[in-house]
């Protein structure tokens, strides 16, 4: 909310404030950083950009395609070589062809739950839900685990930016969705960069108020600091109340500091390099969430379009017309995607930046009656680059049709152990849920040794 439209309707400039930063919870953003020394932080800086390609595409359209099997399981398109011999890919990604080197591809993940919802709070919370996962998260997304332990990597920065959209395909609000905090508490709730579905222009709700600043409003920093002592000072796990002043110093120190302000500004980026993205939602999106961790913030989902970019379609959820879709979808997601491993390594970050592209299952190995396929849990497959593991490998893989593993099944815990391993945090670490049950972070799962 803007402080004008405060104005208007009666509420306090300081509720505007602190509604700005999404519902007083910023001071407790900055107080999870400072806690951060206490559970163990990792010594390096490392950060996750999580590419989250809802509804999932074809893992046989992408990364694992069945050259050999018959028509109605290959579908329509090639498959290509790629720079690690041996190894194909479907032709609708030729940019990843050449970067296969640079990456790892798993060929064995799987679960077993076909449902959107599901898949989606599984992947991206480690934990099957235990309520409807449409209506509420039961459980904290894997963004808001790494904001409540490592904080940002950078003071005056978010640790947790979410990029995405708004709604769903039928207008429905995204922000129940398990991208959130669940009992970690909405201190713990990422930045969020809003877009609208159909427009490929966005921006960042939390800084509208830093542009609303003017200088004499720059100048009232020590006046609106005295006006926090009025807000919300419940601060959990005893951390004393003299320290509350503090993070709200911070807090405004990050709406008027201008660093965060800076690292979501690509107007600041070499127009070369943004050509070279792509002038495109997919292309910008992922070069802000390399801007973001190169400043400071330690993890950046970024919902990427897919269909839903040109159609009124749910992301890469192609029940039907899988050629027309794809032909659609891959090449921005292609050019953006490889821009964004190569930008890394050119910048000497591909180290310290986990970059994990996967969706909530795979796609069914039989082309369906309206020449596309449905949901299939039973494998996917998960492209991983950077965070300093073994690249330049394809990790198991799926039977001769793409219906299960082959060898090697991987479960989605795995995954997530293997994020958790890049990021220095416990997964055995545990938090009290709102029943005040104790849950671990990951209830299972292996780093993935391959990768090691």
């Amino acid at each position: 909310m803007k402080p004008e439209l405060g104005r208007r309707i009666g509420i306090p400039r300081r509720s505007c404030l602190t509604s700005t930063i999404a519902g007083l919870t910023l001071p407790m953003v900055l107080e999870s950083r400072a806690r951060a020394a206490s559970v163990g932080r990792a010594n390096k800086s490392t950060a996750v950009i999580q590419v989250w390609l809802g509804g999932e595409p074809s893992h046989i359209e992408t990364y694992d395609p069945k050259p050999k099997a018959p028509a109605e399981y290959r579908g329509p398109f090639a498959a290509i070589q790629t720079s690690l011999p041996g190894v194909e890919i479907c032709e609708c990604l030729p940019r990843h062809a050449r970067v296969m080197d640079q990456v790892a591809v798993i060929r064995s993940v799987h679960h077993d739950n076909n449902d959107h919802q599901h898949g989606l709070h599984w992947c991206l919370t480690g934990h099957f839900p235990e309520t409807n996962p449409f209506r509420r998260s039961s459980h904290p997304s894997t963004g808001s685990i790494t904001a409540r332990v490592r904080g940002a990597n950078q003071p005056g920065l978010p640790p947790y930016v979410r990029v995405g959209y708004t709604t769903d395909g039928k207008g429905r609000p995204w922000r129940e969705l398990p991208y959130r905090a669940a009992y970690l508490g909405p201190g713990y709730d990422p930045m969020e960069v809003l877009t609208n579905r159909h427009s490929e222009s966005y921006h960042v709700n939390n800084l509208d108020l830093v542009a609303e600043m003017t200088n004499d409003r720059l100048q009232e920093r020590q006046a609106l600091l005295k006006r926090f002592d009025m807000l919300r000072r419940h601060v959990d796990d005893g951390v004393a109340t003299g320290a509350v002043d503090h993070f709200q110093q911070q807090a405004l120190n990050l709406l008027t500091g201008g660093r965060a302000e800076a690292a979501f500004d690509l107007e600041r980026e070499d127009s070369r390099l943004r050509d070279r993205y792509g002038r495109h939602r997919s292309g910008q999106t992922l070069l802000l969430a390399r801007r973001l961790v190169e400043a400071g913030v330690t993890f950046v989902t970024v919902i990427e379009p897919g269909f839903g970019q040109v159609s009124g379609s749910y992301g890469w959820d192609m029940h039907k017309h899988i050629e027309k879709g794809m032909n659609k979808a891959a090449p921005g997601f292609d050019q953006a995607v490889t821009s964004l491993i190569e930008d890394l390594s050119d910048r000497g970050l591909d180290k310290d930046v986990m970059v994990l592209v996967w969706g909530e299952f795979g796609r069914t190995p039989r082309i369906n009656d309206k020449g596309g396929r449905d949901h299939w849990a039973q494998v996917q497959s998960v492209l991983i680059a950077g965070g300093g593991f073994r690249m330049g490998q394809v990790i198991a893989s799926s039977t001769a049709k793409g219906e299960v593993p082959q060898d090697r099944p991987i479960w989605i815990h795995d995954v997530l152990a293997t994020l958790y391993h890049h990021l220095g945090i416990d997964p055995n670490q545990m938090f009290l849920n709102h029943a005040g049950r104790p849950v671990h972070i990951l209830p299972q799962g292996t780093v993935i040794s391959e990768l090691l």
